[in-house]
């Protein structure tokens, strides 16, 4: 299994990033994928879920209405669109591969493989 996440760097508050992640080894199409964040000296947060069809999103309360999950089955690609950035937003962002195939869970610990992570810093 390999998650590759991309698309993190510098926005100012207010603005958009837009991540992906980009998964193999493993038959993606059956697998929920998750976001989850780490901010400096913080614990991991859950941030997002997608369930494997792409039918059903999850979102943590600090984010919904401002980010949107999504996938494309066809590239084995997961993606997270960040709009109306706030600074406590700024933190390392991983993607989660779901440990079942066609479950659904909406917390870190029902993931097994996380990728390296990609950097998203909110700042004027």
């Amino acid at each position: 299994v390999q998650l590759v996440e991309s698309g993190g760097g510098l926005a100012q508050p207010g603005g958009s990033l837009r991540l992906s992640c980009a998964a193999s080894g493993f038959t993606f199409t059956n697998y929920a994928m998750s976001w989850a964040r780490q901010a400096p000296g913080k614990g991991l947060e859950w941030v997002s879920t997608i369930s494997s069809g792409g039918s059903m999103t999850y979102y943590a309360d600090s984010v919904r209405g401002r980010f949107t999950i999504s996938r494309d089955n066809a590239k084995n690609t997961v993606y997270l669109q960040m709009n109306s950035l706030k600074p406590d937003d700024t933190a390392l962002y991983y993607c989660g591969k779901e440990k079942n195939a066609f479950m659904v869970r909406t917390v870190a610990a029902g993931y097994d493989y996380w990728g390296q992570g990609t950097q998203a810093t909110v700042s004027s």
